[in-house]
């Protein structure tokens, strides 16, 4: 009899626990809790980091258009394909000589921002020397792109050591290097070829026998590190894209041109028999 009982007593104990189990999760499905309505539900994965294997390969760091080609002091050149780091707060810069500049944000944000500052574009000469090397065309920033301008700085290794950025989306570097030190290191005159070391001699000439003036020498300069390939000529490049838009206009030869032709007088054919058939011609001829 005593055993009975006790075999009852358990049964009864175990159903109070589950039932208070129950009672307890339906309590909690309930009950809103205090952070409820600040939860965000977030969908983006965040961009920490280069190459974020979550991003989708389209989302990933696209530049607008290729690098300049490696042109300048050729001892600088051996810099081409390395790439030197330089973090400041939650911010990660990466400097790649020759090739182009871009930003991570290191944090876990969800909008966290990782982009291009700028791509290899062209040097900045003054007094010839090279000056400073600029990144443009890097990502969207309103109506312009992010640009970057590079100074060289003398320095015991090859550094990127500081990072500013003195207007919106124009930034400023500095990259400190042992192959800069020499105080002929960035002299331009010294790395054209005779037949541009010619012309600029020319020049000098011509300045000195008030042949032409500053501004018509300073202009010839230009045109000298543009052949040279040290600046970017943007009126040619201007000229090369009007040119090729205007060439998608217009017929290429007399036989394209009777094949368009061709073609055209078989589509309205084809439209007139079709109003034809609709006894709609007349209408539409009156």
């Amino acid at each position: 009899m005593f055993y009975k009982s006790g075999i009852h007593k358990c049964g009864v104990i175990k159903q109070r626990r589950v039932l208070r189990c129950c009672l307890l999760l339906i309590t909690s499905l309930q009950m809103p809790t205090a952070s409820a309505g600040k939860m965000k539900i977030v969908e983006e994965p965040n961009t920490f980091g280069l190459n974020n294997p979550l991003l989708a390969q389209s989302n990933r760091l696209q530049p607008k258009f290729t690098p300049s080609a490696v042109s300048g002091p050729a001892h600088l050149h051996r810099l081409a394909g390395k790439c030197f780091s330089f973090i400041e707060s939650t911010y990660k810069y990466e400097f790649c000589p020759f090739h182009n500049i871009t930003q991570h944000e290191q944090s876990f944000r969800w909008n966290a921002y990782s982009g291009i500052l700028g791509i290899w574009n062209e040097w900045e000469i003054v007094n010839n020397t090279f000056v400073a090397m600029w990144m443009r065309g890097g990502d969207s920033c309103g109506a312009k792109n992010r640009q970057t301008k590079v100074l060289l700085s003398c320095g015991s290794a090859n550094k990127l050591a500081q990072v500013s950025e003195p207007s919106t989306c124009m930034y400023s570097v500095m990259f400190e290097t042992p192959l800069v030190c020499h105080p002929h290191s960035l002299l331009v005159y010294p790395t054209l070829r005779e037949t541009l070391q010619g012309e600029w001699d020319e020049a000098e000439q011509a300045l000195h026998d008030e042949l032409i003036t500053e501004q018509g020498y300073n202009k010839t300069l230009k045109e000298i590190f543009q052949e040279a390939g040290y600046l970017r000529d943007t009126k040619e490049k201007e000229t090369k894209q009007e040119s090729k838009s205007s060439a998608k206009s217009e017929f290429d030869t007399l036989e394209s041109c009777k094949e368009e032709y061709q073609k055209l007088s078989e589509e309205v054919q084809r439209l007139r028999a079709l109003l034809s058939q609709h006894r709609i011609l007349g209408t539409f001829a009156s």
